[in-house]
C-alpha cells in the first residue's frame, strides 16, 4: 500500500485530464483537490460535472484559488462543466462519486423496512436499503458507460459510489471494454486494527502505520476477508488468538451502552466474531459486515444491535447536513483556511502508477479473471492488484473457506441478479433479489409489500423500470 509523501518538485509533469462525474460534492471532490495540489509530477486539467452546476462552480472557484496557494505544489486548472459529454470529452481518467437526494431516496431505504421488523446498519450495499440504491445506480451508471464509450473509450474509471460492486459491474456490462476499478477505504480501517495488533505482540513494533500491513484480501465489497497478515515479513495474523481471547466476551456490550457515542462507531466485535467462526477476519466495518448475514440484525429493539459494539444509522443522521456547505462558503470568503492534509486516499497515486510514474499494489474492485477462482468470473471482487502504466493486474488471493464461500456466493448472486433485473427494467426479477437477501427475513407477502413500499416511495427514481407491468406490485 502506498501513501502520498513529500516529494521534491519535478522538472517535468505527466499531463493529464481528470473528468469528476458529481464534481459538486464536498466530499470525495474536495479530497482529490486536497491530493492533487499536493502533487508536484501531474498537471492538467480537472473537468466537474454534477446535476447541481452551481455547486460544481463552487469546487472549481475554490481548487482554483488554492492552486495558487504558494503551498500547492500541483499544476492543475479547475472548471465546471454543465454538459457531462464535455466534462468527459478525451478525458484519460473518470472519477464517479454520486448519490441520489437522501430525503427523496436513502429515508425511506432506512425508515420503511423498520417498520417490518428488518433493520439495517448502514442500507448502501445488501438490504433492503441496498437492493432499492442498486436498482437507482444501474441506470445511471449504464450513461455514465455510454458516455465513456463515445467520449473517453480509453479512459480509466474510478468509482467511489456504493453500491460499489453493482456501480462497477454495471460499467463493464454495459461498456464490456471499458478500464475501471472501483476504490473503497474500509480494508485501510483493517489494516489500522492489524497494525494496532503488531504493536501490542511484536516485541520491536512501534508506531506501525497502517499501510506497513501487508494483508490478502478477498470477497466482495464490504463483505471482504483477510487471511494473511505481514508487518516486514513477519506474520501478524497468527496474533489474532491471542487477540481475540483479550476482547471476549463477544458480544461485549449492554443494549443502549453506546447511546452516548458516535453512529459511526466501531469496536470490531463483528470482525473477530466472524475470525472465531470461520477462521479468517472481516475486512469491513463492523456496520458493513453485519448487514451480509442473518444473525447480527436479528434483532427486536434498534438498541440490541449495540451488543456487537455498532450503532444503527438512523435516517436523521443522513439528512440536513448543513456543514458542507457551511465550510464551502467560509472558504470561498476567506473566512476559514482550507487545511492541506493527507488524506490517506489513493486515487493521486493509482494515475500516478498509470502514468508510469510509480507502481503501486493496493486494493480495488476488479471484474474476476481467477484472482478468487472459486467465485464467479466475470462477478466484480475486491482483492490486491499491482498497478503500473501497464494498467491493472489482479494478485491471485485464493478460495474461500467453504462456509464463507457460501455466504459470498449468496451476495454476488444477488448483485447478478439485480444487474439482470436493472437492464431488462424488469421489478419481478428484481424482487427475487430482494427476497433472497439475509436480511429480508421476513414472511413473503410481507416481503412483497415491503418491496411494493419502497417502489411507490422511489417511483420518480425507477422509471427505466416497467412499473406498470410489475406482477409484485400488483400483490
Amino acid at each position: 500500500m502506498h501513501r502520498l509523501e513529500e516529494r521534491v518538485p519535478s522538472q517535468s509533469r505527466s499531463s493529464v485530464k481528470i473528468g469528476y462525474v458529481g464534481g459538486g460534492s464536498h466530499g470525495w471532490a474536495h479530497t482529490l483537490i486536497n491530493d492533487l495540489l499536493q502533487c508536484d509530477d501531474l498537471a492538467g486539467t480537472v473537468s466537474l460535472y454534477d446535476v447541481d452546476y452551481d455547486a460544481a462552480e463552487q469546487n472549481a472557484r475554490l481548487a482554483n484559488d488554492l492552486a495558487d496557494r504558494p503551498d500547492a505544489n500541483g499544476a492543475w486548472t479547475f472548471e465546471a462543466r454543465r454538459d457531462v459529454d464535455d466534462a468527459l470529452a478525451d478525458a484519460d481518467y473518470v472519477i464517479c462519486s454520486i448519490q441520489d437526494p437522501v430525503d427523496e431516496t436513502f429515508v425511506h431505504d432506512i425508515d420503511v423496512p423498520q417498520e417490518y421488523g428488518i433493520y439495517q446498519t448502514v442500507a448502501d450495499t445488501v438490504g433492503p436499503g441496498g437492493v432499492l440504491r442498486s436498482l437507482r445506480a444501474i441506470p445511471q451508471y449504464r450513461e455514465i458507460a455510454v458516455t465513456v464509450r463515445e467520449q473517453c473509450p480509453d479512459a480509466w474509471v474510478v468509482n467511489y459510489t456504493n453500491p460499489m460492486t453493482v456501480c462497477t459491474r454495471t460499467l463493464y456490462e454495459e461498456f464490456p471494454d471499458i478500464n475501471a476499478i472501483g476504490l473503497c477505504h474500509e480494508v485501510f480501517e483493517t489494516q489500522r486494527l492489524l497494525a494496532d495488533v503488531a504493536e501490542r505482540y511484536i516485541d520491536d513494533a512501534e508506531d506501525v502505520a497502517a499501510d506497513e500491513i501487508e494483508v490478502n484480501v478477498k470477497g466482495v465489497n464490504h463483505f471482504t476477508w483477510v487471511d494473511e497478515a505481514y508487518w516486514n515479513g513477519r506474520d501478524v495474523f497468527q496474533y489474532l488468538d491471542r487477540e481475540l481471547k483479550e476482547r471476549k466476551p463477544i458480544p461485549g456490550f449492554e443494549p443502549s451502552e453506546l447511546d452516548d457515542e458516535s453512529y459511526w462507531t466501531n469496536h470490531h466485535q463483528i470482525a473477530f466474531d466472524l475470525y472465531d467462526r470461520f477462521g479468517l477476519l472481516g475486512a469491513a466495518g463492523d456496520r458493513h459486515l453485519a448487514e451480509f448475514v442473518p444473525w447480527y440484525l436479528d434483532i427486536d429493539e434498534p438498541e440490541e444491535i449495540q451488543r456487537w459494539g455498532i450503532r444503527l444509522t438512523p435516517s436523521s443522521a443522513r439528512t440536513g447536513d448543513d456543514e458542507g456547505p457551511a465550510k464551502m462558503e467560509q472558504y470561498l470568503s476567506g473566512d476559514e483556511a482550507f487545511e492541506f492534509t493527507e488524506s490517506g486516499e489513493e486515487v493521486v497515486d493509482i494515475v500516478r502508477a498509470l502514468e508510469g510514474l510509480e507502481p503501486i499494489k493496493t486494493h480495488v474492485n476488479y471484474p474476476n479473471r481467477g484472482q478468487t477462482p472459486d467465485l464467479p468470473t466475470g462477478a466484480v471482487v475486491e482483492t490486491n492488484a499491482v498497478i503500473t502504466g501497464g494498467g491493472v493486474a489482479p494478485i491471485t488471493a485464493g478460495d474461500l473457506p467453504r462456509e464463507v464461500r457460501s455466504m459470498v456466493l449468496t451476495a454476488v448472486n444477488n448483485q447478478e441478479t439485480l444487474i439482470e433485473a436493472g437492464f431488462a427494467g424488469n421489478l419481478d426479477l428484481a424482487f427475487q433479489a430482494f427476497l433472497n437477501d439475509p436480511l429480508v427475513t421476513v414472511q413473503r407477502d410481507e416481503a412483497r409489500d415491503l418491496f411494493a413500499d419502497l417502489v411507490d416511495l422511489e417511483r420518480d427514481y425507477l422509471q427505466d423500470y416497467d412499473l406498470e407491468g410489475a406482477a409484485v406490485l400488483e400483490g
